[in-house]
């Protein structure tokens, strides 16, 4: 494994942990470009990573009485059938189209999370079922037709839409995934032909990296933890849309 793929095996833990996002958009990438992965079997092995890592984090975050059950399980459960509704639609547009979409979603979530009030630390949960079911839908539509990680539309969604305070959000975040990334690498796994050593080693960094920022997040300010999302956010926004304009050169 190449220094790089460490430096990036510590980022994906390190953003998981402060956010509950950027997992299965980060890892990707860096097992194909640092870790010299075939692209085919980083799906199955990206699946893995963020779900083992994501699960961990999720346990401790639950520990600290971060994570809403409520909240989780609908999302989680709407979320897989709107991703299949939208995975459905993938195939009607390009692939630069689909990237340039997923980069302006993400120029907006970033810059609304960026401007967004700060959370009230004591404000009361409330994951209305109809509610909270419609909004894990649409977050799983759209990450089903872009086909990619919904982390970094879950925050906001669950701040606004099961009144989370951003803490509990990022813990409760963290379950979601590792419930998709875990389902998700159950039906890759068949295709792919995964270096196990390489994987685990990856993953055993991002976890400890997962809990060591875990738990600084529990200490650090909410506008700060939302301020570090809507920053990881844009960058990937910025970098998803130079990629597309240096393929079109």
């Amino acid at each position: 494994m190449t220094v790089w793929a460490v430096i990036g095996a510590l980022v994906i833990g390190v953003s998981l942990g402060l956010t509950g996002a950027g997992g299965s958009i980060l890892t990707f990438p860096v097992l194909v470009y640092f870790a010299g992965m075939d692209p085919r079997d980083a799906v199955a092995a990206s699946l893995f990573v963020v779900g083992i890592t994501a699960a961990v984090g999720a346990g401790q975050r639950a520990a600290m009485g971060h994570v809403h059950p409520g909240a989780a399980g609908w999302f989680a459960l709407s979320g897989v059938i709107g991703a299949v509704v939208g995975a459905r639609f993938t195939h009607l547009v390009s692939p630069g189209v689909l990237v340039l979409l997923f980069s302006g979603l993400m120029f907006a979530v970033g810059i609304r999370t960026w401007l967004g009030k700060s959370e009230v630390s004591n404000s009361m949960p409330d994951c209305k079922p109809a509610r909270c079911f419609l909004a894990g839908a649409g977050v799983g539509v759209l990450t089903g037709f872009l086909g990619v990680g919904g982390g970094f539309l879950l925050l906001p969604a669950l701040t606004r839409f099961a009144r989370l305070p951003v803490p509990v959000a990022a813990g409760t975040s963290l379950a979601i995934i590792a419930v998709n990334a875990l389902g998700g690498f159950l039906g890759h796994i068949r295709h792919a032909e995964v270096d196990w050593l390489l994987v685990i080693l990856f993953a055993a960094i991002c976890v400890a990296a997962v809990l060591t920022s875990g738990r600084i997040a529990g200490r650090l300010d909410p506008r700060l933890v939302r301020r570090v999302f809507a920053v990881v956010v844009l960058l990937t926004a910025v970098g998803s849309s130079v990629s597309v304009f240096m393929g079109a050169l």
